[in-house]
């Protein structure tokens, strides 16, 4: 029994993949010139669809909306009892159906034209009514659905969300869309604050810990203790940063010390400890940490010791 389902995955993985790399093959200049009318418009791109491609219009809306392109979701079912008021005349409108001959796209195709917008049509049938209506036809070549039966929408589907996956990535390249513009449309998400978020931003509740050089064991165990930071600068008298000591420093320091009480901050501290310029977005900081193997880092702006970033305060953000 596992290993029929372990062949029926497979056949499906491999029905979906081998429909996209010949879709990718067959990249046509109707494509290429849908995509450069979206990129010159004006208006909105409108995605419409019934079904199963309705479902994927909304996925395709929302990657358009987070990557620069705006675009607004309308059911085809709904277009046709009202919603077809969301349309302004500047906006164009893609409508994604694999046969191109339901009877919801029938009634809709012929209102888009009566209102003068440009139509495009996501459709895996050259001699549908949709496609012989549509300005720009992106013709997806279908053999056959992963369903043995040929009738679960499973590879039209898939074809259907890389050729919006595709659009929205041409799209996006020609336009210059950078990483800080996409920070700008995902301020929430973990992804976003890999974009924006810096380490001063994070820094800004904790305490700031030091001790100087020539303060002893017990004042360097209660500041790494009192700040609950794991760890705490050393400055020197003219607040010049000049090591760290952290919380597996003092470990060390008792496996190898038989006596502790007349040792100093000097003593203890590792020199050139690794830090991080306040300004830092706050993944470099992670990744510094992973490269050291530690969980803290000095954060300084310029010269001036600024305090300590932790490991936990980048999980806090979902930065990991």
């Amino acid at each position: 029994m596992q290993n029929e389902i372990k062949e029926k995955i497979e056949n499906t993985l491999l029905a979906e993949a081998n429909a996209l790399l010949h879709l990718g093959q067959h990249v046509t200049k109707d494509m290429c010139d849908a995509v450069g009318h979206i990129l010159q418009s004006k208006g909105r791109l409108i995605v419409t669809g019934i079904g199963k491609s309705a479902i994927v219009a909304q996925k395709i809306v929302a990657t358009f909306n987070s990557t620069g392109t705006t675009a607004v979701f309308m059911h085809a079912a709904d277009a046709i009892h009202g919603d077809l008021g969301m349309i302004r005349s500047d906006d164009s409108v893609l409508c994604i159906s694999k046969s191109g001959e339901t009877p919801e796209i029938k009634v809709l195709v012929p209102l888009i034209r009566g209102f003068g917008n440009p139509l495009i049509a996501m459709v895996s049938n050259l001699e549908s009514f949709l496609a012989k209506n549509a300005d720009y036809v992106l013709m997806l070549p279908l053999e056959q659905e992963a369903d043995p039966n040929n009738l679960a929408p499973t590879t039209s589907t898939t074809l259907q969300m890389a050729m919006g996956d595709a659009m929205a990535i041409a799209l996006l390249s020609m336009r210059g869309f950078s990483s800080e513009h996409f920070a700008k449309f995902h301020p929430g998400g973990s992804l976003g604050k890999q974009l924006y978020l810096k380490v001063g931003d994070l820094i800004q509740q904790n305490e700031k810990p030091k001790v100087y050089l020539s303060d002893n064991i017990r004042k360097v165990i209660l500041e790494i203790s009192s700040k609950r930071l794991g760890a705490t600068a050393v400055m020197d008298d003219n607040e010049n940063l000049k090591g760290v000591i952290t919380d597996g420093d003092l470990r060390r320091m008792l496996e190898t010390k038989d006596s502790v009480a007349h040792l100093l901050a000097a003593d203890i501290m590792t020199a050139n400890p690794k830090y991080i310029q306040y300004d830092t977005l706050a993944v470099d900081a992670l990744a510094l940490m992973r490269k050291h193997s530690i969980t803290q880092l000095i954060v300084t702006d310029g010269q001036r010791y600024k305090g300590i970033i932790h490991l936990h305060d980048l999980i806090r953000e979902g930065i990991i």
